[in-house]
Formats: C-alpha cells, structure tokens, sequence
C-alpha cells in the first residue's frame, strides 16, 4: 500500500508499505480521507519530535520511520477477533487511543488515560491507503453525513472538547485569541451561544471566516500590540477567554482580558517558558483551565452530529489532494504559509 513516511525534517516520503492485518479488538480502515493539522506540519518541518524514529507495528511488521496522519475517516474493510461488527461500515476515528481501565479511563477522561498513545504521532498512522486501528477509537458515520464533511470530526471534536472545558454560560462574553485551525472549530463549537463571541487575530482572512463560523465581532490586531484593540471592546474585561495560538506571552494576554471573577482557557501549546502575574489571578479570583484533545465516546459523537446538521467543509476546507502528491500539493505549502484552511488528503481505491 502508499503510505506518507516520515524519515527527518523535509523528508516526508510517499512509500509501498505491508498492508497492516488487524490484531484482536482492532479494525483494518481503508482511508478515504486524512486531514492535516499543526502538529502534521510542524513534525515535517522540525521533527521527527513526538514521531518515534522507528516504529514497530505488529499488523504488518514493519519496522521503520512512521507513517503521519492522525485526523482519518474511511470504511472497515477487516477486523480482527472481537471487532467483526464493525466490517462495512463508514466510520470516523478518534486520534488518541485509550485503554479504558486506569482510573481516568473509568471517570471517562480517556484523553488523559495512563498509557494514553496518539495515531500518527506515537505509532503508524492513516495517511495511507489502510491503517489498522483500535475499534475503541471509531464511532459510525451517520448515513446522512458525507465522507468529506466526516473528515471534519476530529478536530472539530477537540474544539467541542475545549468548549466544554472553557465553561461558557448563556450571555457571556467570550473572546477567542487566535482564529487558527483549531480556533475555527472552537468557534464551530460556539455555533448558538447567545452572548458576544469576539475572534482576535493577525490575520484578516482568518477573521473573515471567524464571521462565517459564527463569531459575533472580530478584532484585527498587530503582533506588536496583541490586546490593546481587544480591551476597547471590553472595558469591563471578558467572563471567558480562549488562548488558540500557543503565541508566546499569549496566556498572560488571555488573563489580562479577562474581567473579574472570569474564566481562562488555554488551548494553544508552546513549550517556550511562560510567565504569568498570579497575584493578579488571585486578586481577580480569575480560573484557568486548560483543555486537551477530545473524550471519543462524547465529543466524537456530537461533532458528527453536527456536521451532519451544519457542513462545515466549505467553509473550512482549502482543498483536497491526492495521497500521491501529498509533499508538493499540500505539507510543502502548509509549511510555507501559503494555505489559508484545512488541507483533506484523498486516499480513496479503485
């Protein structure tokens, strides 16, 4: 089978690899479509970091540089022992993998489950023609919702996850710094808030389709003066604040636009050391939460549910390319900067 191997920075290389055979409990998806995200990027650009240098997959044996793509939808083509009700049917997949035992498994928190892995970061992959996967990690695709709009679910999960998290109660002002990829689908997730939702970015085209996603206000602002424009908005602060960008300094300007007695919520990831004014914090008695990936068995569904009712790809989606041009046609412009949305990889047969 093709499958985008990932060897060092720059050297993303589409590979004949064994087709996986599944294993007790797992599933053999033949992909239809892989979405791209940041951290896709950055591994090609910076890594392998999270990406193990070699991977070992006992479904093909294979031993070697991983496959990437963690954001996947397709059709159960095979199953192993115990997953055999699965064959034949459309169904998305999580991207992390539980195992539904530890402590937090059993409080529901499988995003934060003890021997949590991440497919296409921590192991094979589905930017390829097949990938073998835990069945844990599938929901069924509804019959009224297309391939291309599934292939949303993912991501659009995980900004519904960050949505839960953030706490946001009817009437509230929330600001969201950073209309991004995964801003987009936290405003997504806002869709039918009845408060002011206000989108802040550098970027005017994000902000523009900020306002098709559902943003009530939008706020331009120079990386040099990241907020000052926001507090003219706010004078009395905001009662909830998204951090999406992982911009650096970023959490403390989420703090300083938070009014009190609010809440913050920090999304976006940077291991650059930050510094916070916690005196502040606790003066204003302001909450910081933070937020992580999504919970399959809830967040999976609902964002399924969703794109079913609402389709998102035309909003969200730059275009879609063929797995056989998957350097040239879209991680090479992702890297660049010189694509605005979300970038769907075809994988589909025959």
């Amino acid at each position: 089978m093709r499958a985008a191997v990932l060897h060092s920075p720059g050297d993303l290389r589409l590979e004949e690899r064994p087709c996986p055979t599944p294993r007790p409990g797992e599933v053999l998806l033949a992909v239809t479509y892989n979405g791209l995200c940041g951290t896709d990027i950055t591994e090609f650009t910076k890594g392998p970091m999270m990406v193990p240098l070699t991977t070992r997959h006992p479904g093909s044996g294979h031993v070697g540089p991983t496959v990437l793509g963690h954001e996947f939808v397709g059709q159960v083509v095979d199953a192993g022992e115990g997953a055999d009700g699965w064959v034949g049917r459309r169904v998305a997949s999580g991207a992390g993998v539980s195992c539904g035992k530890c402590a937090r498994c059993r409080r529901g928190r499988t995003n934060l489950c003890d021997r949590y892995y991440t497919l296409g970061l921590s192991t094979d992959g589905a930017l390829a023609e097949f990938v073998a996967v835990p069945a844990t990690t599938l929901r069924a695709i509804p019959d009224a919702c297309p391939d291309l709009e599934a292939a949303l679910a993912q991501p659009l999960a995980v900004g519904l996850h960050a949505v839960a998290r953030a706490g946001v109660s009817p009437g509230d002002t929330v600001v969201l710094l950073g209309a991004g990829a995964i801003g987009s689908f936290i405003l997504a997730g806002l869709a039918g808030h009845d408060g002011r939702v206000i989108a802040v970015d550098v970027d005017p085209v994000r902000l523009a389709a900020a306002q098709t996603l559902g943003a009530t206000e939008t706020c331009l602002v120079s990386p040099a003066e990241p907020i000052a424009a926001v507090r003219d908005l706010i004078p009395g602060g905001a009662d909830v604040v998204i951090e999406g960008s992982g911009v650096p300094g970023a959490a403390q300007n989420a703090v300083s636009l938070t009014g009190r007695g609010g809440s913050v919520l920090l999304v976006g990831l940077t291991k650059t050391p930050q510094s916070l004014d916690l005196a502040d914090l606790v003066l204003r008695e302001i909450a910081v939460r933070t937020s992580v990936a999504h919970v399959c068995d809830t967040d999976l569904p609902r964002a399924l549910d969703l794109l079913t009712t609402r389709p998102l790809s035309g909003l969200l989606v730059d275009r879609v390319v063929d797995l056989d041009d998957v350097v040239d046609d879209a991680f090479r412009p992702l890297a660049e900067g010189q694509v605005a949305g979300k970038v769907l990889v075809s994988a589909r047969h025959g």
